[in-house]
């Protein structure tokens, strides 16, 4: 159990000595006054794998995770995210990657190229659906500046997107190859920011204030001690649930409640990273596994919902050179065998992840007025409580 440092004090004074009971009684009067956290920080536990150290993408060695948050006046409520594989360039050595489409009504640049070659060569970067023509402009200027691209004449920038256009002034399209630069420059390892930031800075889920979210897990050594890390982008609408406990049901706030459609559309990127020695053809297989933890939150992956997931690994021996010296390769890949935990790592991550962005998102105000309330973790405690997944 994690509490908030001014909780902290008056939490061993007090209530130490106290049935833990107690304390789960007076919980939902803190939490309006409380920092909102991730799901595990109210004792939320998904799954049974063991998290790496950051429950996040980065816990992958060598991914990298930038942001550029634009929040100005009354109606832009945007921005861009960035996710490179390793802090190398990235065309010269690209990395075994897939495309998996769970539904596609969205415009997910370069994927034709990623799942026909097998390989990514270029940062991903995520922002909103208008926002991707510009994404890509930017992605292929800064490869081709880059040192040792100069004779490139060909570049598949991967760009994924959802659609802000509730709360942000989508049509104004306010995304500029700077703010994409800017992102891709500041990646870094370490902590992720979640909620609203990045490309989650105008998403809706459930309902609710969605966002940006991250979580990983890690295998013991006896299945290879690999690391799966997720990240999501979530902007679509279901039946809300946490660990299995029908929150959106419970809260009445869920989609077609009313018989009319609600909130159901919008669209979810998942990025997908891990040390795992997979080639093409079982990262397709491992993408295909974290639409299942997007079932686990709910998510419906409705007609108008673009749900992708891109999954990538980082494996020393796996990258591929521009310009190869051979025409054959030599590679040490993972057995179909060894694959299973990787894919149960992938559906809990993928389902902490979602439920992250929605723990660390606040309300919003944006276009027009309008306002996106952020889940009431008041209210969701207690239910969470009265089905026993609270975990001290």
């Amino acid at each position: 159990m994690v509490l908030h440092p001014h909780l902290k004090n008056d939490y061993y004074c007090n209530t130490m000595k106290k049935p833990f009971l107690l304390f789960l009684m007076i919980w939902p009067a803190i939490l309006p006054a409380q920092e909102k956290k991730r799901a595990r920080d109210y004792g939320v536990v998904i799954g049974v794998m063991r998290p790496g150290p950051l429950n996040s993408i980065t816990d992958v060695a060598g991914v990298k995770v930038g942001h550029t948050t634009l929040i100005k006046g009354d109606s832009v409520r945007t921005g861009v995210t960035a996710i490179l594989p390793h802090g190398g360039n990235i065309f010269q050595e690209k990395v075994p990657a897939a495309v998996y489409v769970g539904n596609g009504f969205g415009k997910l640049a370069g994927s034709t190229q990623v799942n026909e070659l097998g390989n990514i060569e270029t940062p991903i970067v995520l922002t909103n659906t208008l926002g991707v023509p510009t994404a890509m402009n930017a992605l292929i200027g800064y490869t081709m500046q880059q040192s040792g691209n100069e004779n490139a004449q060909s570049v598949n920038a991967v760009v994924g997107e959802t659609n802000d256009g509730y709360l942000n002034d989508i049509r104004g399209r306010h995304v500029k190859e700077e703010d994409v630069i800017a992102a891709v420059g500041n990646a870094r390892g370490g902590p992720v920011e979640e909620g609203v930031a990045g490309a989650g800075t105008g998403t809706i889920c459930f309902g609710f204030k969605g966002g940006i979210g991250t979580a990983s897990r890690k295998l013991p050594a006896s299945l290879g001690g690999y690391t799966v890390g997720v990240l999501v982008q979530s902007n679509f609408g279901g039946a809300l649930q946490v660990d299995g406990v029908p929150v959106g049901e419970q809260l009445k706030k869920f989609d077609f409640s009313d018989r009319l459609l609600q909130d159901v559309d919008g669209s979810c990127m998942i990025v997908v990273a891990t040390d795992a020695p997979l080639d093409h053809r079982n990262l397709l297989r491992l993408a295909k596994r974290a639409m299942l933890g997007l079932g686990k939150t709910g998510g419906i992956a409705s007609n108008g919902s673009g749900d992708y997931v891109i999954a990538f690994s980082v494996a020393e021996g796996l990258r591929i050179p521009h310009s190869g010296q051979s025409s054959t390769v030599s590679q040490t890949l993972l057995q179909n065998d060894a694959v299973s935990p990787l894919f149960m790592a992938v559906i809990e991550a993928t389902e902490e992840a979602i439920i992250n962005s929605l723990f660390t998102a606040r309300h919003t105000t944006g276009r027009n007025g309008r306002q996106m309330e952020a889940l009431p973790l008041n209210k969701v405690i207690p239910i969470l409580q009265q089905h026993n997944s609270i975990r001290p």
